[in-house]
């Protein structure tokens, strides 16, 4: 499968930019969960689990307290999630998926980047049919039967399995991520995530080379350096 080392996030270079996109990404789906459901992390599971997302990402506790701050009301910013799909050399396809306080602004700059590449932007449904939606989880554990029983007693589905070198990774349906974590922390004591993404996944990988692969490159490289972007997800091996 792979699918658990495709998360961009855990090959984001340790950079002062980096970091500090990484930091604005975490405040801003902090903020998201905190508006939708209850501000009170007790009382929100995906919150919660969100908010020890972001401190095992060693996001600093103010960061955290102004997106919660900014879901009851305090401050002018609203963020909304959108998700744009586009077309890149050769076979390439790409969606974006942007957390914006603008999306006027958003659009405007993820059309830009393609467009300086001879690229463009598609239709809603026009790349995502060759997606699957899904919730990785990597943890390290040497027994795949224990994990495998545990969870489908509890009733979750478990779209795939893999065991590879002492770590097991698990695909499943989003909505089955929290459900399943459940489990996993009764049968596992402070168990680590190595991995604990919700994305898009290509159906399909292709390779680029030559020209094609340096104006992926270039297109990616420029979508990345939007600062509404938080996650881009491509058919293409990396």
């Amino acid at each position: 499968m792979g699918r658990a080392y495709e998360v961009r996030k855990a090959s984001i270079q340790k950079t002062g930019a980096a970091k500090g996109k990484l930091y604005t990404t975490f405040a801003k789906e902090i903020y998201l969960a905190a508006k939708k459901g209850s501000p009170n992390p007790d009382a929100n599971v995906t919150l919660k689990r969100l908010i020890d997302k972001a401190k095992k990402a060693q996001v600093p506790n103010d960061i955290i307290s102004r997106a919660i701050d900014k879901a009851k009301g305090v401050g002018q910013e609203e963020y909304h999630e959108v998700v744009y799909e586009g077309f890149g050399p050769g076979a390439s396809t790409l969606i974006i998926k942007c957390l914006t306080d603008n999306v006027n602004r958003t659009v405007g700059n993820v059309r830009a980047a393609f467009n300086k590449v001879g690229k463009s932007l598609g239709v809603t449904n026009s790349v995502t049919y060759n997606y699957d939606h899904l919730g990785i989880l990597s943890f390290k554990y040497d027994n795949e039967e224990e994990v495998l029983d545990s969870l489908i007693n509890a009733g979750i589905e478990i779209i795939d399995i893999e065991s590879v070198d002492g770590e097991i990774i698990l695909s499943l349906a989003p909505g089955d991520m929290n459900k399943a974590k459940d489990e996993l922390e009764k049968l596992i004591p402070n168990i680590e995530y190595e991995v604990d993404e919700v994305g898009m996944y290509a159906k399909e990988k292709i390779t680029l080379e030559g020209e094609d692969k340096e104006v992926f490159d270039r297109l990616y490289k420029l979508l990345d350096e939007i600062d509404d972007v938080s996650e881009i997800y491509t058919n293409v091996v990396m």
